[in-house]
């Protein structure tokens, strides 16, 4: 697929957007800080009548947070792991895992020691700062806290997780590694049906999602509404599925162009 520039979005189908997903590293953000747009476009689009939830890799102990400080209606955290919604009226978090208590506490075990030997074989990588806060995964940072890795040390890293029969995914910052069949689609998927009450493999043209990296990837291919923000060209050739649009500003200025867009569309 060849991206198309956001301002070809058709007229009709911008204005017929009910749900905007959205990574959050690098897609919502800029150089690891959130700005206060992107906390603002949210709030216009949820002011607009439109559901927003992001869809990121970041832990469970952040994402308990930003369902309930965040101007969003629920959060898909760890790539798939685990949604949480906030309910605001009766003070209660629901949240909904993919793996059992059990299965989650066995997987750690093993993730624990990855988290010793990938380090240990890999120069320049480091467990990342967040790791204590989740619950499911191990990210490890090649890019966030530490001097950029190059390519050759990421695929190692991925490489080593894939030898211990864990799944990797590699975002703007962290290669994140899990056991088990989730991903960002899968959980979404899941969160939508439980949720909201849609089935995203019956209707699925009025769900915009923006992404950035190669972990998003399941979601450019399934969503035709897909958007890269600009900094997703940056990965040019390493994506298995490409977003349909693309903005022209990158991360939380590519957002906000992707909000007002919509936002417009609806006047």
């Amino acid at each position: 697929m060849t991206m198309r520039p956001l301002c070809e979005f058709p007229a009709e189908a911008k204005a017929a957007v009910r749900f905007v997903l959205c990574d959050i590293d690098d897609t919502v953000t800029d150089h690891g800080r959130l700005p206060s747009s992107s906390l603002a476009a949210m709030e216009r689009l949820q002011a607009a009548g439109i559901t927003v939830l992001p869809i990121t890799g970041r832990p469970a102990g952040w994402c308990d947070h930003i369902a309930r400080m965040w101007p969003v209606d629920g959060v898909v955290g760890e790539n798939g792991a685990m949604f949480f919604r906030y309910d605001h009226d009766a003070r209660q978090m629901h949240r909904r895992y993919w793996k059992t208590v059990e299965q989650r506490t066995a997987d750690r075990i093993k993730l624990d020691r990855l988290a010793r030997e990938i380090p240990a074989i890999v120069p320049g990588a480091a467990v990342a700062a967040d790791q204590p806060y989740r619950e499911e995964d191990l990210a490890i940072d090649f890019a966030e806290d530490v001097v950029r890795l190059d390519d050759g040390a990421i695929a190692r890293i991925v490489a080593m997780f894939e030898a211990a029969g864990a799944v990797a995914k590699v975002s703007s910052i962290h290669v994140n590694g899990w056991f088990g069949d989730f991903d960002k689609l899968s959980m979404t998927r899941l969160a939508m049906a439980e949720f909201f009450g849609r089935d995203i493999d019956a209707e699925r043209d009025d769900i915009v999602f923006a992404g950035d990296s190669p972990n998003d990837a399941p979601m450019f291919g399934f969503f035709p509404n897909a958007v890269g923000v600009a900094n997703v060209c940056d990965f040019a050739g390493k994506l298995t599925s490409e977003p349909a649009w693309v903005t022209l500003g990158r991360g939380a200025a590519g957002f906000l162009e992707l909000a007002e867009v919509l936002l417009e569309a609806r006047k």
